[in-house]
């Protein structure tokens, strides 16, 4: 595919090496070429066949806005922005296209989630819930997308609110750990990813399962199908 990438940060990057290995065209556009999307226009877009977008949240909305108007598939892998997500539906359903987003793109990721829905119950058997995340300091958003992920499962599962602990420090890649206390024991349950190549692969491969798709897909959910 000739996929246009949004974002050449630490993950965007390795999303643009990823990419270029599993034998896709790839041309990069920083957030500062971008300013109100209005580098993306329908024009420009025609010569691409998806877009993948690793921004910041303050700019994801009007990215996604753009891309879906001119008919393009998007994988998005920025967070914070979800609170404008029926919009951003009805705007993929009206155009006709495919968009795929999710709170993390790494497989190990997605099974941890798997694990904290499993652990859920323990919270009906006097097991108090916490979420703790931990990311480098130069992350903008907080609580992460994968703690809110975390949170959303377990109050899902149990009613009950779910407090998260967000740290930014150093060059933490991310650590996500869900602590799980009774009066008679302590479970743990940790996910820290050694490096954010994880992220691309998932982020890639999301692409070109998406390619010739309708309808908006969390990542989440398809996962297995990669």
């Amino acid at each position: 595919m000739k996929i246009l990438l949004l974002g050449t940060g630490k993950t965007g990057s390795l999303v643009a090496q990823v990419a270029l290995e599993r034998g896709h065209e790839v041309q990069t556009l920083r957030s500062g070429e971008n300013p109100q999307a209005s580098a993306i226009t329908k024009n420009k877009l025609t010569h691409y066949d998806l877009v993948i977008d690793f921004t910041t949240p303050n700019c994801v909305v009007e990215n996604i806005r753009a891309c879906v108007d001119a008919g393009k598939n998007m994988v998005v892998g920025t967070t914070g922005w979800y609170s404008e997500m029926p919009e951003i539906r009805k705007l993929v359903e009206e155009r006709g296209t495919g968009l795929l987003y999710g709170s993390n793109f790494s497989i190990g990721v997605n099974l941890f989630f798997d694990l904290v829905k499993a652990a859920a119950p323990t919270m009906k058997r006097e097991y108090f819930p916490q979420i703790y995340e931990r990311h480098h300091a130069q992350k903008k958003d907080a609580p992460s997308g994968t703690a809110a992920t975390m949170q959303s499962i377990l109050q899902a599962e149990s009613g009950t609110e779910v407090e998260i602990t967000s740290l930014r420090e150093g060059d933490v890649v991310g650590m996500h750990e869900l602590v799980l206390d009774s009066p008679n024991d302590t479970i743990y349950l940790c996910h820290d990813a050694k490096s954010r190549r994880g992220f691309a692969e998932g982020a890639v491969r999301g692409a070109e399962w998406l390619a010739g798709k309708t309808g908006i897909f969390e990542f989440k959910d398809i996962w297995r199908e990669l």
